[in-house]
């Protein structure tokens, strides 16, 4: 027997497959409501970047982990976690993240160097809980360059010539060697050493523009032992008698207060006016106005042992608005060439931000800049190499 089925039956039948098919490509449903907020005490805590993941370089991806606990326990999946940065050149990448096993993810990438805080939110159906970070962002760093205080003879035979060879070996490495005449203070009656001229000459000759020199200059922390008018008479004393050949000068015994930056401002000035760099040697992190009064700093002298505890942070943030190469250490007492490479790795952290670097097996209580490390090539070979991204030569 047939049956036959009433045209009113094809017609709900249709309606029917329509329905569904529309349903399965979301054509007629509503979107999926929000989870409910769970119930219970609730905790929001930052789990990544870690501590001393807070420094990070601009345009680069930061990964936000941040762990959701309800109740004491792993908050259900789907818990909803707002982000937010306190400016607007920080982007994330999912201001409102769920949670997966009690974290929620997202990404943050920032355009401008300094300080950005970011908050993350959560809310139970009793309570709501939040936790702040502070992360710091600094300019994409440069590579490693050597700041090496040539405190030694210049005559045949001597460190200078070690030094050039050296730069003879590993060219595209950048050196800025300091020359020092006369423990930096110099006047009228001064006369030009022929042997350093020299050595500056051939130094310089190697890749030019590779290959700097600075002049040492006594300034006493600007306490008026030395007035900026004695300063400046070494200056141009330096330029008359080594013409065409120094970049820049290094202001050894810098102070560090906010009571003697308009002395180095003004010292500055002057040699900025000659269109001659200046590094300054406080030996410490300074007061941030000295990052406007040269244009390195050298934040830490000392021996290899205390260096692997520098930190600008909390104080000093204000490095991580310099480029690297805006910093730079001077290392002594490391014996071994393996504690060469650990400070080395110190100053390449993110959390250090130290571009120029110079570390000898000479010690302090004598006069470590009075010759070059016994591991001199060694020194340049691990810069080279953590510039081209190949692995440091073995010690």
């Amino acid at each position: 027997m047939h049956h036959r089925t009433h045209p009113k039956s094809h017609i709900a039948a249709g309606l029917l497959v329509l329905t569904a098919a529309l349903a399965g490509c979301g054509g007629t449903t509503e979107p999926a409501p929000p989870p409910s907020p769970p119930p219970g005490p609730i905790s929001v805590s930052f789990s990544g970047p870690a501590v001393d993941g807070s420094v990070h370089d601009t345009n680069t991806p930061i990964n936000l982990q941040v762990t959701v606990t309800v109740d004491g326990k792993s908050a259900p999946d789907g818990t909803l976690v707002t982000l937010s940065a306190n400016r607007a050149t920080a982007r994330l990448t999912r201001p409102v993240t769920a949670t997966v096993a009690g974290t929620a993810a997202s990404e943050m990438q920032d355009t401008q160097p300094g300080a950005v805080q970011v908050d993350a939110a959560a809310t139970s159906n009793t309570h709501s809980g939040s936790d702040r970070v502070t992360l710091f962002i600094r300019p994409k760093p440069k590579d490693l360059e050597l700041l090496v205080p040539a405190f030694f003879s210049a005559a045949a035979g001597s460190a200078w010539e070690t030094l050039t060879s050296g730069a003879t070996s590993y060219p595209d490495v950048k050196i800025t060697a300091v020359a020092n005449a006369s423990n930096g203070i110099l006047t009228s009656a001064s006369k030009v050493d022929t042997d350093l001229l020299g050595a500056i000459t051939l130094f310089k000759a190697v890749k030019p523009g590779n290959q700097k020199v600075v002049a040492y200059v006594s300034t006493a922390y600007g306490s008026g032992t030395r007035s900026v008018v004695d300063v400046k008479a070494t200056i141009d004393k330096y330029i008359e008698l080594y013409p065409g050949l120094l970049d820049g000068f290094f202001l050894g015994e810098m102070a560090a207060g906010s009571d003697r930056l308009a002395f180095y401002t003004d010292l500055y000035t002057y040699i900025h006016g000659k269109g001659l760099s200046v590094i300054g040697d406080p030996g410490s992190f300074p007061d941030a106005g000295y990052a406007a009064a040269a244009d390195v700093l050298v934040t830490f002298e000392g021996n290899a042992a205390a260096y692997q505890n520098i930190d600008p942070q909390p104080s000093h943030t204000w490095v991580y608005n310099q480029d690297n190469t805006r910093q730079a250490m001077l290392v002594h007492s490391a014996s071994a060439c393996t504690t060469m490479q650990k400070a080395v790795e110190t100053a390449n952290k993110a959390r250090s931000n130290t571009g120029l670097v110079y570390v000898t097996d000479l010690v302090g209580t004598g006069s470590p800049w009075s010759g070059l490390p016994t591991y001199w090539t060694k020194l340049l070979g691990t810069v080279d190499a953590h510039n081209n991204d190949r692995a440091w030569p073995a010690c």
